[in-house]
């Protein structure tokens, strides 16, 4: 690792085998928390390049532990976090809205590294039991049309960085990393990224992959369709950028999607979303 850090502090960058080679390495628990904590570190100086973050995916890709969801046609609704908002979790939350409308939804998540709140913190804290059972998750798919997919409970890289994570409370590249390395693989995915650039990077290397993809990112800063302003879109064919009246949605304030700073706060905030929603639904007309 010391070589690759004197490397990288010459603000040299890694060619897609070595950045692929020094994360299976992390991942093989072959570097101590110091080490991981300054290589990580160096991401957070520099931008990182497209090489470099293929690499680290393809890595977390060969060490994962896949699941085959292959009988469902899946959707994954992800984002980045690192946005520095500190917004409930929406992306979870829309995941089972998505799910209620009638789609198979293979959500994947973490802990928060740099917020309040991730989308694991709010599952466990409602009483969801990670599991990485294959049966049991093919289970909740055909029963409910939802799974969650605990990120360490698939990847020992996301289990072997989660002290430093904990410890730095920063944005990092695995916060990049998190929606590309879903170990079930769906067939689509709508992804909130934290910048325009990221949003880029993402749009190049998804386009040579065989998913259906929406990339979202909202011009003010959120990894969300927020409904504070315009969004840009990029999907398999199309980039345009969109505002809330092309959803039929009037602009709302930030301090509307603001989380409450805790897991318990924040969870409140989710349950009464959905409770809303519910009410609402339920008085659409010849609704059962």
């Amino acid at each position: 690792m010391r070589d690759i850090l004197s490397y990288l502090f010459e603000y040299k960058r890694l060619s897609l085998q070595e950045a692929e080679e020094i994360l299976l390495e992390i991942a093989g628990g072959k570097h101590s928390d110091a080490e991981i904590a300054a290589f990580i570190t160096v991401f957070n100086m520099r931008t990182i390049s497209i090489d470099e973050l293929a690499g680290f995916r393809n890595a977390l890709l060969k060490t994962s532990m896949p699941i085959d969801l292959s009988g469902f046609n899946t959707i994954d609704l992800c984002g980045t976090g690192g946005d520095g908002k500190d917004t409930f979790n929406i992306s979870t939350l829309s995941a089972f809205v998505v799910a209620g409308a009638g789609a198979t939804v293979a959500k994947h998540g973490n802990y928060a590294a740099s917020s309040g709140c991730g989308s694991s913190n709010v599952m466990e804290h409602l009483g969801y039991k990670f599991s990485n059972d294959h049966d049991r998750l093919r289970k909740e798919l055909d029963n409910c049309g939802i799974t969650f997919l605990h990120a360490p409970f698939f990847n020992p890289a996301m289990k072997n960085v989660a002290p430093v994570r904990r410890a730095l409370r920063l944005k990092t590249f695995f916060n990049m990393l998190g929606p590309m390395v879903n170990p079930g693989r769906p067939q689509n995915q709508i992804v909130g990224v934290f910048s325009l650039e990221l949003a880029r990077m993402y749009n190049y290397l998804y386009q040579l992959s065989n998913v259906n993809y929406c990339i979202i990112h909202s011009l003010d800063g959120y990894d969300e369709i927020s409904l504070t302003g315009d969004f840009k879109v990029l999907t398999n064919n199309s980039d345009r950028i969109l505002s809330p009246s092309n959803l039929g949605m009037p602009i709302v304030k930030a301090k509307e999607l603001a989380g409450s700073g805790d897991i318990p706060g924040t969870a409140a905030i989710f349950m009464n979303v959905l409770n809303k929603g519910l009410k609402s639904v339920s008085k659409l007309p010849n609704h059962p």
